[in-house]
């Protein structure tokens, strides 16, 4: 979904996503939703600042990985 979003898009969504992070008010998980638009935005060469408690919520390198053998982020089939 994110990879599908226009660039500003991804970004201001990026940002409010953190914002509501860094203030306690979503869960862990959302750390994960982090992860997954800061890899659709490094694709386009767009690099996204982890908020400071981003490598305690995510192991970034696996969900890298994962994204780039496309088993999270699944391209649509025609």
């Amino acid at each position: 979904m994110y990879e599908r979003l226009p660039s500003d898009f991804l970004i201001q969504f990026y940002n409010e996503v953190k914002k509501m992070c860094s203030n306690g008010l979503v869960s862990k998980n959302m750390y994960y939703e982090l992860g997954l638009i800061m890899a659709a935005a490094t694709k386009r060469g767009i690099q996204l600042d982890k908020p400071k408690d981003f490598e305690q919520n995510v192991n970034f390198d696996l969900l890298m990985e994962l994204n780039y053998h496309n088993w999270i982020i699944r391209k649509p089939t025609k």
